[in-house]
């Protein structure tokens, strides 16, 4: 019997038959970590699936915030991706290299800014070129698009409401990051930053959510929150070190149908570099 997935996630299978559809937009938010190794854009320009159009997750980031990959404005959002040839009424696939990292956030901002027919390829181009799917280096062809955004507000936690959440527990709290910077037994990979979790914080790594660049069961991903005790039955915030990898959490809560989550933008990049903030290190 074939267990159970999330609606969110499609197959190689699925995408590669509906390679040319005219109302496909597939997209490569593919980011790293100096740890990966990897570069990104140029990965992309060596061989993507075909159609696909390379998403920069530092280009599209609000650069006056001062911290990294913030969201950007609805309008500064609709600009980018519009000149990607991107529009809301489109079926949008994301990918990334292994499956899991970064792609979700780029479906999170899609479906926060508005954007209802949004998936991730599940494997990855990892997973997909490993299948002998086919790639191409040549340059996507791209005509521009109106993308007209619908922005909820409300699915983005800020610092103010974050120490708000810290301070009366009104919202579970779910750390991406992995358990060493989680319990403070690891540096922070960005300099000068402390590391530790915000006091109730709950620690749900990033890479737990797949296996083999493969996103679990819902009946998986239904445990891995349990074991973690976050209550699906109540409300969630999502948070990693930079805003990239919670989106990774936010994609596995909708997943199961749980629908009170927002993801904290700032994240651990903006609480751990602050001085008047509350740090707890250990486990939970």
């Amino acid at each position: 019997m074939r267990e159970e997935k999330s609606p969110f996630v499609v197959g190689s299978d699925w995408l590669q038959k509906r390679l040319g559809d005219a109302n496909l937009r597939i997209i490569d938010a593919s980011w790293y970590l100096p740890a990966h190794t990897r570069d990104p854009k140029a990965e992309y320009a060596a061989g993507h699936i075909p159609g696909a159009v390379f998403l920069d997750h530092d280009a599209i980031s609000d650069a006056a915030s001062g911290l990294p990959h913030t969201l950007p404005s609805p309008e500064a959002f609709a600009a980018f991706v519009g000149a990607l040839g991107i529009s809301e009424t489109n079926t949008i696939v994301v990918y990334d290299g292994p499956g899991f990292f970064s792609a979700p956030r780029a479906w999170w901002m899609f479906r926060v800014m508005g954007a209802p027919d949004v998936y991730v390829l599940d494997g990855g181009l990892d997973g997909w070129t490993s299948e002998g799917r086919p790639v191409t280096p040549e340059a996507t062809a791209v005509s521009p698009a109106v993308f007209t955004p619908t922005f909820d507000e409300s699915a983005v936690t800020s610092f103010h409401q974050m120490t708000e959440i810290v301070g009366d527990g009104s919202r579970q709290i779910a750390d991406a990051r992995s358990l060493g910077r989680f319990t403070g037994e690891e540096a922070e990979p960005r300099a000068g930053m402390r590391s530790g979790h915000m006091p109730g914080a709950r620690s749900l790594p990033a890479g737990s959510f797949a296996t083999n660049g493969h996103f679990k069961s819902l009946p998986a991903l239904q445990k891995l929150a349990a074991d973690a005790g976050i209550d699906l039955e109540k409300p969630v915030v999502t948070s990693c070190g930079s805003g990239i990898t919670a989106a990774i959490i936010t994609l596995a809560l909708q997943s199961l149908g749980h629908s009170d989550n927002t993801l904290y933008d700032g994240s651990w990049s903006e609480w751990g570099s602050r001085a008047d903030t509350a740090i707890a290190t250990g486990k939970p």
